[in-house]
């Protein structure tokens, strides 16, 4: 008996796995204008010649992508200008230590030889005006005559002086400002200027300046600025 050998038809296939190649991560995965256009133009070379796409849907498509791209872009600038607004304030935050600012505030620490400056607010004229500074007692410490004040805003310094001429002490004070509006006897507003002994610039509330006595206010909240 012959004995025939050979070889299986199937010895000479074999199979080679595939390299798997990872997507680039480089686009973050977002459709860029290039990769619309580029599916755009493989839409229209593959159309149905006898069902052509319809013109005002790719106008419609294309105007939808543009627009989504342009909000992105404005989205990006204005986070680059939050930014450069964020840094503009922080400098100019940081020009007003050691210097005064003007707070809605009748209270305010003082230390002993200093003095103090305030600002009498009021949307009408006033007579008869005196200033009277408490302590936190509500003592009266000193009584200034002011006199005669027009509408608007009117500058004053405490000189830090008690009644008897001798420095108050350290320690926390306010402003009391009485006068008669239209005859009638009335209790004006009364701010004061606070020095800024140094500024947080980071943080939830934004940029916020430490004032002399304690207290803290927002940068935006400045209502006015002095030199010393």
């Amino acid at each position: 008996m012959e004995t025939i050998s050979g070889t299986n038809g199937l010895d000479s296939l074999y199979w080679q796995k595939e390299e798997y190649k990872a997507a680039d991560s480089g686009g973050n995965g977002m459709l860029t204008q290039a990769d619309f256009f580029a599916l755009l133009t493989q839409e229209l070379a593959n159309q149905d010649p006898t069902e052509p796409a319809d013109n005002n849907e790719m106008i419609s498509q294309m105007t939808a992508f543009s627009t989504t791209d342009g909000v992105s872009q404005l989205n990006d600038s204005f986070a680059g200008f939050a930014n450069s607004m964020t840094s503009s304030q922080a400098l100019q935050a940081s020009s007003l230590v050691g210097r005064s600012v003007l707070v809605e505030d009748n209270v305010f620490g003082m230390t002993e030889g200093e003095s103090a400056q305030g600002k009498i607010v009021t949307t009408e004229a006033a007579s008869n005006v005196s200033i009277y500074v408490e302590n936190v007692a509500g003592e009266i410490i000193q009584t200034v005559s002011v006199g005669n004040i027009g509408e608007g805003g009117s500058a004053f310094t405490w000189d830090g002086k008690a009644s008897d001429g001798s420095d108050a002490a350290t320690g926390a004070y306010r402003f009391r400002i009485v006068g008669l509006v239209d005859g009638q006897a009335s209790e004006l507003q009364a701010m004061t200027y606070r020095k800024v002994d140094s500024v947080t610039l980071a943080g939830s509330n934004g940029i916020v300046l430490n004032l002399n006595g304690g207290s803290a206010m927002k940068l935006e909240d400045v209502v006015e600025v002095a030199e010393g």
